[in-house]
């Protein structure tokens, strides 16, 4: 269970248990929460017992589980609705994703990862990864990198620490020197590539959604995988995908959409 709130109260604290009864993606039960918290037994429980009674999560007698609970739902449709890209750029995603048969993807950045806000599936989907309200690493996947080359240089380096390096797979940039230098060719280019970076045969290509001023507000992509597609096959898709990165940006005006990073 993340334990990044203590610095934030009590406040922080719940919002730890409720990211924890979320990451599992189905019902959970108080013997699972516990066995990955470092709460003690009672704390965890009060918790849980606030955010039952708050809406935040629903409780389930009978199973002894609990799950997100509707109150939580309304907010997430609510912040969709106002603070996501999502609803401004939706006839550009499908228009896109119909043009080049590819999957299409629209994310912002939310607390230096990669949160996917929309994505419409190839005329032949494949199983990946992303999906509609899953966060991913920045620092390894096309949209994130997009995103990073143009953010501004506190934003940058607060980004930056909060990556991993995991190595997912054997292309991965495995240190911040080496995502430095590459935010760098991508801020010359103006797109930038996930070379199978984070998952093995996932390729794409992806350029940024700059508001006026050069704000980052999120990021556009085209991915596919090597069976059928390459990175050069890809990146003519670029010109377009920086034409329709225009298009929602100016579409969305001057909506202040949350600072990115």
């Amino acid at each position: 269970m993340p334990q990044d709130g203590g610095s934030d109260g009590t406040v922080g604290k719940a919002l730890d248990v409720l990211e924890a009864v979320a990451a599992h993606g189905r019902p959970v039960r108080f013997s699972e929460l516990l066995a990955q918290s470092t709460y003690p037994k009672a704390t965890l429980y009060r918790f849980l017992q606030t955010l039952t009674h708050q809406g935040m999560l629903s409780y389930d007698a009978a199973r002894g589980s609990y799950t997100l609970g509707l109150r939580l739902v309304r907010l997430a449709h609510a912040a969709w609705a106002t603070a996501s890209l999502a609803p401004i750029a939706r006839p550009w995603l499908e228009a896109l994703s119909a043009e080049t048969g590819e999957t299409v993807h629209l994310a912002q950045l939310d607390l230096g990862q990669v949160l996917y806000v929309d994505k419409r599936n190839a005329a032949r989907p494949v199983e990946m990864f992303s999906g509609a309200g899953k966060v991913g690493p920045a620092y390894c996947t096309g949209v994130g990198k997009a995103m990073l080359a143009h953010l501004g240089a506190p934003a940058l380096e607060a980004a930056i620490a909060r990556q991993s390096f995991h190595r997912f797979t054997p292309a991965t940039l495995d240190s911040a020197e080496r995502l430095r230098a590459e935010l760098a060719e991508i801020r010359r280019i103006g797109h930038a590539f996930d070379r199978e970076e984070h998952e093995p045969g996932i390729i794409c290509c992806a350029v940024p959604i700059l508001a006026r001023g050069g704000r980052v507000i999120g990021a556009l992509s085209v991915t596919s995988t090597t069976a059928r597609s390459s990175l050069a096959t890809l990146e003519a898709q670029a010109a377009r995908l920086k034409e329709i990165a225009g298009e929602i940006a100016a579409a969305a005006g001057d909506w202040h959409f949350p600072e990115q990073g």
